[in-house]
């Protein structure tokens, strides 16, 4: 009688906070990860235009600030998603001509500001995060969506470009998980609690923090 392995998975789980190497991706915890069974690493394939990683410090000097990306802990990345940074690609939309002239590529590029993609948030397969977005905590992106605005945190947005779906609780129990702060909690109390985090009961998970906090 055969038994199947109980690590087996239908995906590659690569851990983040093991494998990024670029300075300018910041990696909060030990949970995030990237699903890469169909295509190559996260910085190989995900992270698009950030100076920092093996192609890029071979290939070109950066000539001006650089955008940086910031994940939290708990993230889920799906295979294919692509977070997209370097601002603007040096194409002005608001001039006449959109293409990067050499003599003016300096006032052609235009920063986009830091993406930041908050704890417990889950990004579909092939989802496209534009440059200078957040993702709130425990939001979803759908599968093939393109974000272009801040996702708020619990929301799901899908679509081209994404739009919110729904709140994926009520405003009361989003703000009392806000107010918990739940991804900044020590490692023990996290593990401790864990058994509630995977359930819906908030007013359960409430009263057993407080209790926690107060032993």
């Amino acid at each position: 009688m055969s038994h199947t392995a109980p690590d087996r998975h239908w995906s590659k789980v690569e851990l983040l906070h093991e494998t990024v190497a670029n300075p300018n991706i910041h990696i909060k915890g030990r949970r995030s990860y990237y699903s890469n069974a169909w295509s190559g690493s996260f910085e190989e394939s995900v992270v698009r235009y950030l100076y920092g990683d093996a192609y890029s410090l071979k290939a070109w000097t950066p000539q001006w600030p650089i955008d940086q990306l910031f994940i939290g802990d708990c993230v889920c990345i799906g295979a294919e998603a692509v977070i997209l940074l370097g601002g603007n690609h040096t194409h002005r939309t608001d001039w006449f001509s959109l293409y990067p002239f050499a003599e003016v590529i300096l006032d052609a590029y235009q920063g986009k500001g830091d993406t930041v993609i908050k704890d417990g948030a889950w990004m579909g397969m092939r989802a496209m995060i534009m440059p200078g977005v957040t993702i709130g905590e425990g939001a979803v992106v759908a599968s093939g969506a393109i974000v272009t605005k801040d996702v708020a945190p619990y929301a799901i947005v899908a679509g081209n470009p994404a739009v919110p779906i729904r709140k994926r609780f009520p405003d009361a129990v989003i703000e009392a998980l806000l107010a918990l702060d739940v991804y900044s909690w020590s490692e023990r109390k996290f593990e401790a609690l864990r058994p509630l985090l995977c359930a819906d009961d908030i007013e359960a998970l409430i009263e057993a923090s407080t209790r926690y906090d107060q032993s």
